[in-house]
């Protein structure tokens, strides 16, 4: 009898061990020197541990490899996505130095490590075994993050995400066992086999399965959890979920699209994916009009920007796929960036996000105008920036694989979109006399960094459009 797992099974695994021993390390830290530690000692561990496992992942980049009998594959693909989570955490850790009281950021950092572990998991999943074990470490720590604050907003939006993602988490297993039983099998790769078109089991199985992940990117009809929880949970939370999850369950869905559909069906099965797509564009442009708090507006933003990455994977070419990597980075780094100059505009019980904070903000702080107009203005999609350059290669591969439609959509949107985002932008830079002269926010120049590395990149991003290469997902 030969042993199923191999050492090399655990190489594969080794960027997600680094980054779920690291919030081991972080709480024992804390435990040891409670009185003596300060909040930067449990940020720094934590930054320090997910740069080594970004460099851990990206020493696998070229290595394509089935670990545990094929439930995770090692590969470009899963690569990519990995690092975006560990984009995220990286960006969201260093917020914890702004918000939040001293005495919980170990924890706050601690669970948002192992979150991360699950996203990482879920960006290399090949069976629905993987999926779901990754969505749910990826969830449960979610829950507890959104409940940290103190606010009563916090322990209402952390007691609505889990009654909603735990029902979308039923829908997505109870689609599971209905693939399995036409199937046969829980890996991925059996779901490609063009027999199952003949199975009811199949198309109820695959409808289940994406209703779960439409309400983990928060697209339309089941998108009204996220601004409630985005608002209520503490910034750092906000960024890392608005970034983290988005990775890891388009990460999913495009190894679903491009690995597990039968090329007979793929386009009958896949458009109800794309209707609600470009109705999520409609809907997240307009609701971003009437936000009066920067969660809530990024919120709404983001179920917009989910639907412009999905125009992007519509027709199901490799070309389509590297663009939407390319954007999701680029949204990655505009939200990062945003909340990053959020946190520095936090005071004591209250974190910047309320959009009447940046009245007259040029006034009080230039450079935190600046670098939120870049933001703002990559997100809205204008030039020279990552967004205008993310959707110009969206729409050539919308019209090159026959969805013109969708990339009308997003024309549409993008237009609806530069009234609220330029709305912003005016506030910042008009003389308003009621605005505070002077302004006692905190110095964080963690946060400060981050902020300028963001839109740095936003803006280098769009004369040097790396795409990864060679990255079509793998399953075996």
């Amino acid at each position: 009898m030969t042993n199923m797992v191999s050492g090399a099974d655990w190489v594969a695994l080794a960027p997600l061990g680094i980054v779920a021993v690291t919030a081991l390390v972080v709480l024992l830290v804390d435990l040891a020197a409670r009185d003596h530690a300060p909040r930067n000692a449990s940020i720094a561990i934590g930054i320090a541990g997910t740069l080594v496992a970004a460099f851990v992942c990206a020493r696998g980049y070229g290595v394509n490899y089935a670990a545990f009998g094929g439930a995770f594959v090692q590969g470009g693909f899963s690569t990519v996505f990995q690092e975006i989570v560990l984009i995220a955490v990286l960006g969201s850790l260093v917020l914890f130095a702004a918000i939040g009281k001293e005495t919980r950021v170990a924890a706050g950092v601690a669970l948002m490590l192992w979150s991360a572990c699950g996203a990482m998991l879920m960006a290399g999943a090949a069976s629905l075994m993987t999926i779901f074990l990754g969505l749910e470490l990826l969830s449960l720590a979610l829950y507890c993050l959104c409940g940290l604050s103190d606010r009563p907003t916090a322990r209402e939006a952390a007691l609505k995400y889990l009654i909603l993602s735990s029902t979308a988490s039923g829908f997505m297993l109870y689609g599971m066992a209905l693939l399995f039983g036409a199937s046969g099998s829980v890996q991925l790769a059996a779901l490609v086999a063009p027999a199952l078109a003949a199975s009811p089991l199949y198309w109820v199985g695959s409808g289940l399965f994406f209703v779960g992940i439409a309400f983990k990117l928060s697209l339309v009809p089941f998108h009204t959890w996220a601004p409630d929880v985005y608002e209520g949970a503490p910034l750092p939370v906000t960024a890392f979920m608005s970034v983290a999850t988005k990775a890891g369950t388009l990460a999913v869905l495009a190894r679903f699209i491009y690995a597990a559909v039968p090329s007979t069906i793929a386009e009958k099965l896949l458009l109800p994916i794309w209707v609600i797509a470009a109705i999520s564009m409609i809907a997240g442009n307009v609701g971003m009009l009437a936000q009066h708090d920067l969660k809530r507006l990024i919120a709404f933003s983001g179920i917009a920007q989910v639907g412009y990455i999905l125009t992007a994977l519509a027709g199901g070419s490799a070309l389509g796929l590297r663009y939407a990597i390319y954007y999701l980075v680029a949204y990655a780094v505009m939200n990062l960036g945003a909340f990053a100059i959020a946190a520095t505009l936090s005071g004591d019980g209250e974190e910047g996000s309320r959009l009447a904070n940046y009245r007259g903000l040029a006034k009080r702080r230039p450079l935190a105008a600046a670098l939120m107009s870049v933001f703002l203005i990559a997100m809205a999609g204008l030039p020279p920036t990552a967004g205008f350059l993310g959707k110009i290669l969206i729409l050539s591969s919308s019209v090159s694989n026959g969805y013109a439609w969708l990339g009308g959509v997003l024309i549409v949107g993008t237009a609806i979109s530069l009234y609220a985002y330029a709305k912003i932008v005016r506030a910042m830079y008009a003389r308003d006399e009621h605005a505070h002269p002077h302004d006692a926010s905190p110095a964080v120049p963690l946060a400060w960094a981050s902020a300028v590395i963001c839109a740095v990149v936003v803006i280098v991003m769009a004369f040097y459009p790396l795409t990864p290469s060679n990255i079509l997902p793998l399953v075996r």
